[in-house]
């Protein structure tokens, strides 16, 4: 075992597929020579040479239609977007061509690449540095969409995706890049794309959340009283969601709620609650609840600690719900 944090495990992860397959490379803008704004692929241009990890223009379209055609023509891409926010620029390329691919070619052709970059805020960046983009490609078929809590999470999913033969978002929580060791195994494993996972079981109330906000939930449930028993669960992926799991909770609690760091309107917590009040309704002691960013544009440093969701807002959501 190696004690890894969330960044050390995915580029453990880059590098252990890079030995294993000669078809996986490397690229985006200050992926090869500088490893990364964050360093997450530093290393890997030295051990496996420009060809198979290099640097790109400042051109999201073009990153991620080069990963396109790069898919196509027999290789497995993986391509960075330097920020959440610079995603932009490559959402045309992403939703018209990247997601469609298999339909369009009425599957005889798939799209085994990964399009991975960090995404939310926590470090005090300017604008188009701190989005929550989940709902914009988690919304469209054709696409996975994986966001990892911890680094074990993070390696396990990460050669998931590497090895799936249709296009994966990978979005990289970068509040908690460093935040945090684990004990991760050294050699290859696999965490199923599409399974939620129970991180604290409960009899009280579901709470469900994803990436960096995982942590303000464990912080959350340290504030209240003993008699209130929570079931975490750590949805992993956007798409597919893991419906079996958050279902099962909820039976048993009676209670649900969705945390997330997005803000409200038609984001993934409005979808869970909706899977829940269709499949679980008779069940229910209380109606479903949200605790969400803000339906505005994600503040600059200095007001962005308002705008995240604090362990005293999910605490008391998580009261009000129970004493419903």
């Amino acid at each position: 075992m190696a004690i890894l944090t969330l960044l050390d495990a995915i580029n453990q992860a880059l590098d252990q597929k890079m030995a294993d397959d000669s078809r996986v490379v490397i690229f985006g803008e200050d992926t090869g020579y500088e490893g990364g704004v964050f360093r997450v692929t530093a290393g890997l241009q030295k051990k496996y040479g420009e060809d198979r990890v290099f640097d790109t223009p400042i051109a999201e379209a073009a990153i991620t239609g080069s990963a396109i055609g790069m898919a196509l023509n027999g290789l497995i891409p993986i391509a960075e977007i330097q920020f959440d926010g610079f995603m932009f620029p490559g959402y045309t390329e992403i939703v018209t061509h990247m997601a469609r691919y298999r339909t369009r070619t009425r599957g005889r052709h798939s799209l085994p690449l990964v399009v991975r970059f960090p995404v939310g805020g926590g470090i005090r960046a300017l604008e188009h540095h701190s989005e929550s983009v989940e709902t914009l490609l988690g919304h469209i078929p054709g696409l996975k969409v994986v966001i990892p809590s911890t680094p074990y999470d993070a390696k396990g999913l990460m050669i998931s995706a590497i090895e799936d033969p249709n296009p994966v978002i990978f979005m990289e929580p970068k509040r908690i890049y460093r935040a945090g060791k684990q004990e991760v195994p050294e050699e290859m494993y696999r965490i199923p794309i599409g399974k939620a996972k129970v991180v604290k079981e409960g009899t009280d109330v579901t709470v469900v959340a994803w990436g960096a906000i995982v942590r303000e939930v464990e912080k959350a449930i340290k504030l209240l009283d003993d008699d209130i028993s929570v079931e975490i669960i750590d949805l992993r992926t956007i798409n597919p969601i893991d419906e079996e799991t958050i279902l099962e909770s909820v039976k048993k609690t009676g209670r649900f709620i969705v945390v997330q760091e997005a803000v409200k309107s038609y984001g993934p917590g409005a979808e869970l609650i909706s899977i829940v009040n269709e499949k679980a309704f008779l069940y229910l002691e209380a109606a479903p609840a949200r605790v969400t960013g803000f339906d505005i544009v994600v503040p600059l440093p200095r007001g962005e600690n308002y705008h995240f969701v604090q362990p005293e807002r999910i605490a008391a959501e998580i009261k009000k719900v129970v004493k419903f």
